[in-house]
Parts: structure tokens; sequence; C-alpha cells
């Protein structure tokens, strides 16, 4: 049974009618100092605390933005601490649903539905486009993450493939030829960056390896496990996600492979795991603040504006360097066997059509 204090507890505590108590609890203008000052100390007394839900059902806009996202992703969360910011400073209130091991999208998307949300922001979705219109039919959407074309939904995404270009050239610039990259999965994010070390290795006229992964340090350590035991292994690996790096680290210097005296690694994200000093991961940084921010604009553009015109708005990532990357060490032995010497055999993996 809910024993919390009610707005008409306070009321008869202080002795006034509960529509007064309202009025001062929202700061707005009719009770005198005197009321106003025995109201909050009563409610302060009592513990009373506004019941949030109550609130916004009362009104005709609910001012409330459902947010979707992966709980295991940490740049997620990093995306929705600087959503929240951005939906305060706007007025709104932020509701998140949560992709688990046993929670799918569609579910996910159904809890925001049932809140109620004037608008969606899903945080990389795998939806179809044909998925996101019928979604965009019941709510404005904001897609953050990923492309969505031909779809009534604003997109706010980073340019991958100029990500990619810039962990590549950075390695490329260190010496490196032998450049392997673990892949993401199925996923619409990774596939897109699947395709764009693809397009850049070939501009580049170095053969691509694409190892096999998902988006979890799980994948990572197997991904690690191959290029440890592998003699010809590649000089340098780009991983799609930082959780799939840190579990390839993690794999290497088990293996006695050392990082980045042996192997460079790069990441994708930037998250909060790059920057721990133990780790000290090179990644692409996406931009969370920038994502958030005009993920947030979009939707109020669309609520409070009455803009109607999908729009959609890319960002350019930028290579953070850090201790995980570092020349080739050119030895005897790697010259035999032909390491950082010329390019590998490519190992395509991956049936989404990449180009």
């Amino acid at each position: 049974m809910d024993q919390r204090p009610r707005l008409s507890d306070v009321a008869a505590r202080v002795g006034v009618s509960p529509a007064s108590v309202s009025l001062v609890l929202r700061g707005a203008p009719g009770p005198s100092a005197e009321t106003r000052e025995r109201v909050l100390a009563a409610a302060a007394e009592l513990g009373y605390r506004a019941d949030r839900t109550a609130s916004l059902l009362a009104r005709r806009r609910r001012h409330l933005l459902g947010v979707l996202l992966d709980v295991r992703n940490p740049f997620h969360a990093e995306l929705v601490e600087e959503i929240q910011v951005e939906a305060d400073a706007a007025g709104y209130e932020v509701v998140l649903s949560t992709l688990t091991r046993a929670r799918d999208e569609a579910r996910a998307v159904e809890t925001l539905l049932d809140f109620r949300s004037e608008a969606l922001i899903l945080l990389g979705p795998d939806a179809s486009e044909g998925e996101l219109a019928k979604l965009a039919a019941q709510v404005p959407c904001v897609v953050v993450g990923r492309m969505a074309r031909g779809v009534d939904v604003d997109v706010v995404r980073p340019a991958d493939d100029v990500g990619v270009d810039a962990a590549l050239d950075h390695l490329i610039g260190l010496g490196h030829t032998r450049i392997a990259f673990v892949d993401g999965g199925r996923g619409v994010v990774a596939s897109s960056r699947r395709r764009g070390y693809r397009r850049a290795m070939r501009r580049a006229g170095l053969a691509a390896q694409v190892l096999p992964g998902d988006h979890t340090e799980e994948g990572g350590i197997r991904a690690g496990r191959v290029i440890a035991a592998d003699p010809a292994r590649p000089s340098a690996v780009v991983a799609s996600n930082d959780r799939l790096a840190v579990g390839l680290m993690d794999a290497l210097l088990r293996a006695g492979v050392d990082v980045p005296g042996q192997v460079s690694v790069v990441g994708y994200d930037d998250s909060s795991l790059a920057r721990l000093a133990h780790i000290d991961l090179t990644s692409v940084n996406q931009n969370a603040h920038g994502q958030a921010r005009n993920a947030v604009l979009a939707a109020v553009s669309r609520l409070d504006g009455g803009r109607t015109t999908a729009s959609e708005m890319v960002l350019v990532p930028r290579l953070v360097v850090r201790g995980s990357t570092a020349p080739p060490v050119r030895t005897a032995e790697n010259h035999m066997a032909g390491r950082d010497e010329g390019p590998v055999a490519s190992s395509a993996q991956g049936t989404d059509g990449d180009e």
C-alpha cells in the first residue's frame, strides 16, 4: 500500500486547500508569503514529493522524450547523460528503455510508446527503414548514430567513414601496412564501419583482413586469440567499438603479445573505457555532446517548432591518440614472416553487401 504523503496531507497540516498547496509548490502567484512559508515547512516535515507521473498526465502536453539505448554500451550511457542535460534545458523530461539479453528493440520501443512519449530518440537502432517509417507515423523519431534513407525521421550521426579513415591514416602514418579489422557484427552501425575499413584499405592499396566479432569484450577476446596464434599476425588492428578493442587487448596481453610493442590497437567510440589509465586506448571520438544536443534540438523543433520535414546532421569524428598505438617494430623475424612488408591476403567476413 502506498504510504507516501499526499498533497491533501500537506493541506490538512497547514489548514489550507489542496489548490493553495499546489500553487505554492509550483511557485505560482496567489498565496501570501506567510502561507508559502507554512506550506513549504509542512511539505518538508512530511517528506512530501510531487507525483511526477500524475503531474504529467494532468497536462495537455507531456514534454516527455523517450530514449532507446543498449544498457551494455558504455557510449550510450554517455549519450544519455548528455541528452538529459539538453532535455532539462529545453524543459523536457526523459524516460529510458533499454535493450538487454532478454529484451529486444521492439519491446523496448513499445515501452516508450506506453509511457506516451511525445518523441523518441533512438540510439543506434537496428530497425529497418520500413520499421522506422511505421514508427515515425506514430510519433516523431530521431535516429542517432546511423543512416536512415527515405524515411521521415531525423538523423544525427557521425561520419563513420571519416572516423575509420582517421584511424587508418594514423596507423599507416606510423608505418603499418598489415592492418586487420575486428567486425562489430550484423548491426547497421557495425556494417557502416566495416564498409569504411574496406574502402579505406582499398584506397591505400592494402589488403583487408576482417575478423568476426560483435559488440562485446568477449568478441574481442576471441579475435585476440586468433591474432595471437597467427605467426604472421597483423601489426595493427582497428576494432569496430571500444568494448571489442578492450577484449582484444586483454587476449593479446594474456598471450604475451605486447600492445603496442607488437600489435597496435585502435578502438571506436572513445568511451569511458578508452580513457581508463591502464587501457589508454587510441579511439575515434564521436562527439557525444554534439550528437545529444542535436538529437534533442531535432525532437524539440518537431514538437515545439512545428517542423515537418526530415533533417540529417552529420558530425565529423576525430581520432584521440593514446598509448595503444606505436610504429611497428621491425626485426629479422618479422621481416622473414613478411610482416609490415606488404599486404596480407584478404579474409572476407560478413554477407551484407560490403563494398
